[in-house]
């Protein structure tokens, strides 16, 4: 039961930090900007970086504009999901508890405006780039954490045969002690 609430507690704290950052910038905004307007400290920054005011009814970087809906029950579903077999991932794989942590955290940040706004509030504006908040780039990093755990732990798993015994052994190489020969 410890362990439950130490795991619990581990991702409310991780996932209410990111949300709490996500609201917290999206208010700042919506406060102080109007829908559309744009604010660039630098005038020579504005078209590499601004911050601007919008409203997005789709997903992360506006796709599937108007679908808010279809992403307001797939954000409560991957939540429940994580929710649940967080506990359940073992301690060491920090890895894929981050990413999971991360992920909840987005979701829940965009689900928040979902529910209250009707849509999400976007407001980083990078070049070209579809325009984001914090709960995107939530989701967005925590994906590449899961990627980048998954693939360290497959390197390890390759360095290390399914018996443990390292590849370079069993490749041909003959133990130096003689007690392992007999």
């Amino acid at each position: 039961m410890k362990r439950y609430i130490r795991d619990y507690l581990l991702l409310a704290l991780m996932a209410g930090a990111v949300i709490a950052l996500d609201q917290w910038t999206k208010a700042l905004v919506r406060d102080s900007l109007a829908l559309g307007e744009y604010w660039s400290p630098w005038p020579w920054l504005t078209p590499y970086a601004r911050i601007v005011h919008w409203h997005n009814t789709g997903v992360a970087f506006g796709m599937f504009p108007g679908m808010g809906q279809v992403f307001t029950v797939l954000a409560i579903l991957v939540s429940v999901v994580i929710i649940y077999y967080f506990p359940r991932v073992a301690p060491q794989d920090w890895s894929l508890r981050v990413a999971m942590g991360l992920q909840l955290a987005g979701a829940l940040g965009n689900l928040i405006d979902r529910v209250l706004f009707g849509g999400v509030t976007d407001f980083i504006s990078v070049g070209t780039f579809p325009v984001f908040n914090v709960a995107d780039s939530s989701i967005t990093i925590g994906v590449l954490i899961l990627i980048l755990g998954i693939w360290l732990q497959e390197r390890k798993a390759k360095s290390a045969g399914e018996d443990g015994v390292p590849i370079e052994v069993r490749a041909g190489e003959v133990p130096s002690d003689k007690e392992s020969l007999c």
